[in-house]
């Protein structure tokens, strides 16, 4: 759930205007315009419903990928074997982003076939927040699904040293007048991208997110960002992502655990796996008669009864459509660190940046 401390220093800038200034900014690092876009709108995408972590904060990171890390600008992905509805897709040491948008479209123009189609991807890249694969589906009339691994941040259960990750997975049911169901989670108690939003505007994280490297719990940025995450729901949580990260990548052959690398050395470029799901409805149920069980599930859950001190129950995904409909409006809150890094990216690519004051 897409929740972050506020901030005075925070500006809002125009979905349309950051999508161009980013986009510019992947052109200069060589990519193709078509992909440059791609890239750009996902992270504008994860902005502007909330998941930070996963925005336009990685800007900066993903120009050393493509300009001097090894990630490939051009990369194209490709199907390197199918048998119908099982597929494996070669990412070409794209940027995940380019990856999962091919896999997925790919998944669904298979699963209208037969009903259901998976496709596992490897040789790609960190490809942002899950949801927006997971929901390509949706105006299929599909249940779609997306599952990727992660550099190690967690340590198995009692243990002390990374090399789980937290492994995160989407999954996105159509509804009908209600807003589609969207999870997306990974099996940590945070994402990594998360307490470093915290670090940037000086807040401590909340309890139960992360440990030091000695395995203490602490709320401290600093030492949560060299140690470990906490897994959610203890053992549990832990064998969730050993299980999404097997998922995401014993299919197609990538990397899994310590094999993709590590948050000191970072991770080695072409490692990443990834998984997609998509099953048609309307092979195994009538489609209106689906969307409205959904509907009313929705409806369930924000209808039933709260806590005290709570305003609104949220089904999974309503809380970041709300952020997507307002942030059009007003605009996506950016805090002073991530609008700096956004500025030297574009300094260094030689691209204009908006007069934000």
């Amino acid at each position: 759930m897409a929740q972050y401390p506020g901030s005075d220093s925070e500006r809002r800038i125009m979905p349309d205007v950051l999508i161009e200034v980013v986009e510019a900014i992947f052109r200069g690092c060589g990519m193709g315009s078509r992909d440059a876009h791609l890239l750009a709108a996902a992270l504008v995408n994860a902005d502007q419903r909330g998941i930070h972590s996963h925005g336009t904060l990685r800007v900066p990171e993903y120009v050393r990928k493509l300009t001097e890390e090894g990630v490939d600008p051009r990369g194209r992905p490709t199907i390197v074997r199918d048998n119908g509805n099982a597929i494996i897709v070669d990412g070409g040491n794209a940027m995940g982003q380019i990856v999962a948008d091919f896999a997925m479209r790919t998944c669904i123009r298979r699963a209208a076939r037969s009903g259901i189609a998976i496709v596992a991807a490897r040789n790609s890249n960190h490809c942002g927040a899950m949801d927006r694969w997971a929901a390509l589906a949706l105006e299929h009339d599909m249940i779609g699904i997306a599952a990727t691994n992660a550099l190690p941040t967690m340590a198995p259960w009692g243990g002390v040293e990374k090399i789980v990750g937290i492994n995160p997975l989407a999954a996105a049911f159509p509804a009908g007048e209600e807003e589609p169901i969207v999870l997306d989670t990974a099996f940590g108690a945070t994402a990594h991208g998360k307490i470093r939003v915290y670090h940037q505007k000086g807040e401590r994280i909340p309890e139960g997110w992360a440990f030091d490297r000695d395995g203490r719990p602490t709320t401290d940025t600093a030492a949560a960002l060299s140690g470990l995450i906490q897994p959610i729901g203890g053992h549990k949580g832990v064998g969730l992502a050993i299980v999404t990260g097997m998922l995401s990548t014993l299919l197609s052959g990538a990397s899994y655990g310590t094999e993709l690398g590590n948050m000191v050395a970072g991770p080695r470029p072409g490692r990443d796996g990834h998984v997609f799901i998509a099953i048609d409805v309307a092979a195994f149920q009538p489609v209106g008669a689906f969307k409205a069980r959904v509907d009313s599930i929705a409806r369930q859950i924000r209808q039933s009864r709260r806590r005290d001190g709570v305003d609104a129950l949220y089904p999974p995904g309503l809380m970041e459509a709300e952020f997507m409909r307002r942030y059009a409006v007003e605009g996506i809150p950016l805090n002073e660190e991530t609008i700096a890094g956004l500025r030297a990216a574009a300094m260094q690519m030689k691209v204009a940046f908006p007069d934000l004051a």
